[in-house]
């Protein structure tokens, strides 16, 4: 009775592929990530890399250092997603309710109704199975909301199956350490650390009146969370809120023209992600990170909803002279596009006629070019067509693969 949410988590999803694709690298340490030389850090390790102590966001510098005999792949993100998408479309068949947020996990909403009495349980358990006869294997976290999920699929990796019925939440989570729930970082753990805060039992108890005033928004948010308060709802993955993209690079870049090339480079990858998705955004960001590990970002408003890179890189040009002054070095640059109201959506479909037969303006004279660089980047992969200005910064990058959303959108 009552809510059941799913939290389906692929296991060490990155290197379980390249184990699937590479036979000989199956029972050995296997590291996907970027370059220990040029500021690479760990997407994903294998359970064989971890019992060295490697783990994801590690810097690769480190984990060469922990497990020296491991089997090094900068990733071939194509294939996770081929994957990816195999596995979603599982869920899919089981609940219209899925709400991928990474290429690696989504949550799922298959609370029993009138019409299906089937157990979550047994929901859980033929995902997994389904998920195996693809070469791989996912973790599932079942619990009456989102974060007692959440944690749940963490708890017995891999292939784990961890179910907290409804009612036996506080005595799930009374011991474990605050970090288990979603949202507390180092930060937010010292602070709750320096309060006698320890398990997540201690901070069920605290008083919500002094604890929302110590700690504001967030900490009313995470006292929801533990509380199971929490807003349990599974959003549809149609309803993205943005769509970025970012690089890091290799070494500090205080040139103008490289940082414009890395700008233009990740305005045509999230002009791509916009187009595969049926989106056009009108609001547009820039981040970008300093050699001192500083943020800082610049927003604009469009005055149409786009999609159209070759748009993005002129206001991206002009929005980077807020941000940066000549001789300051950089090392990363981000672009995002939201702002997808119900005008962006329907303009998203391409016309070349109104209902009443007459012709509209006619579409972006880059269209056909963007339109004839998708469908090859689609069916070849990233590397095999590029412009000018992404052979200027091929090797710029740091070499590691994303899990952020983004890169599925």
């Amino acid at each position: 009775m009552g809510p059941a949410i799913l939290l389906v988590d692929l296991d060490a999803f990155f290197a379980s592929v390249e184990q699937l694709d590479h036979p000989g690298w199956r029972g050995k340490p296997v590291i996907v990530g970027g370059d220990a030389h040029r500021r690479g850090v760990v997407a994903t390790a294998s359970y064989e890399a971890r019992k060295y102590g490697v783990h994801s966001a590690m810097p690769s510098s480190t984990a060469e250092r922990l497990c020296p005999d491991a089997i090094w792949t900068q990733g071939h993100f194509d294939r996770y997603r081929e994957i990816s998408d195999k596995v979603m479309q599982i869920l899919r068949d089981e609940t219209p309710h899925v709400q991928q947020v990474s290429i690696d996990e989504a949550f799922m909403d298959v609370t029993p109704n009138d019409l299906n009495r089937e157990s979550p349980i047994r929901i859980a358990q033929r995902i997994q199975e389904r998920v195996e006869e693809l070469g791989v294997t996912c973790s599932i976290g079942v619990g009456s909301s989102k974060s007692i999920a959440k944690i749940a699929s963490d708890m017995d990796k891999p292939r784990g199956l961890t179910v907290v019925m409804p009612g036996s939440e506080l005595g799930f989570i009374e011991h474990l350490p605050v970090r288990a729930l979603s949202g507390i970082g180092p930060s937010f753990e010292r602070k709750l650390h320096e309060r006698g805060i320890e398990t997540l039992g201690d901070l069920y108890r605290v008083d919500e009146e002094a604890f929302v005033a110590a700690f504001g928004k967030m900490g009313k948010v995470v006292l929801d969370r533990v509380r199971g308060q929490e807003d349990a709802t599974v959003s549809p993955d149609s309803d993205v809120k943005s769509v970025s993209g970012e690089m890091s690079f290799s070494r500090d870049y205080r040139d103008r023209a490289d940082i414009l090339a890395s700008i233009d480079i990740m305005a045509a990858k999230v002009g791509r992600r916009l187009r595969r998705k049926g989106l056009k955004g009108t609001k547009l960001a820039l981040k970008v990170r300093y050699d001192n590990l500083r943020f800082r970002s610049s927003q604009v408003s469009m005055p149409q909803p786009s999609d159209d890179e070759f748009y993005f890189q002129e206001l991206l040009h002009d929005m980077l002279d807020e941000l940066w002054q000549p001789g300051m070095g950089l090392r990363l640059v981000g672009v995002a596009v939201s702002g997808f109201d119900e005008q962006a959506r329907e303009s998203s479909q391409l016309a070349l006629f109104d209902n009443d037969g007459t012709t509209v303006d006619p579409p972006s004279s880059h269209a056909a070019l963007m339109g004839a660089t998708d469908k090859v980047k689609e069916r070849f992969g990233e590397g095999l067509l590029m412009y000018g200005r992404e052979l200027r910064l091929k090797d710029a990058g740091t070499g590691t693969s994303s899990k952020n959303p983004a890169d599925y959108k």
